[in-house]
């Protein structure tokens, strides 16, 4: 079974099974938080790094932008779902949007610690101003320019936290 590991995968210490995978942003993230010499051994003996091609890269950012993930994903994290879906992998991450994205490209994943999603979710953006809900993700508020806040889907308008998970 191939696994394309993210950071926190890769810095958990856990041992994965099978053929693992990562991008090359994932090598950046963590020469940015400093790799232990097992952790590199690691990185060189049982890890390959690839990149996924423009078709994959953009059914992932598709998927992302269709669920309402895309503003929260990271380049990294799109390349890791590209990549995952590209090589027919499972995808290995606690992160919620990277899941949300995976589970409607049918991509499986496994979480590092978390519990991992149980449900794809299309989310909505509640103004921290005005309280309107948006289906879709602006930089502001098209009516009142204030903030916008990722909302659970169902979300009613009207006041309130507008916090995400």
């Amino acid at each position: 079974m191939r696994r394309v590991l993210d950071t926190s995968a890769l810095l958990s210490g856990r041992q994965f099974p099978g053929e693992l995978l990562t991008v090359p942003e994932v090598l950046g993230e963590l020469s940015r938080q400093g790799v232990t010499p097992q952790l590199e051994a690691i990185l060189e003996t049982q890890v390959r790094v690839a990149s996924a091609g423009r078709p994959a890269r953009a059914r992932a950012l598709a998927a992302a932008e269709s669920t309402g993930d895309a503003h929260r994903l990271s380049p990294t994290d799109l390349a890791l779902v590209a990549l995952a879906l590209e090589e027919e992998a499972v995808l290995v991450t606690d992160d919620y949007s990277i899941q949300n994205v995976g589970k409607a490209l049918g991509i499986p994943f496994e979480p590092v610690m978390e519990r991992g999603i149980r449900e794809q979710w299309r989310w909505s953006y509640r103004c921290s101003g005005c309280g309107k809900v948006w289906p879709e993700w602006h930089d502001d508020c098209p009516t009142c320019g204030a903030v916008l806040r990722t909302a659970r889907p169902g979300i009613s308008q009207g006041r309130g936290s507008g916090r995400g998970r």
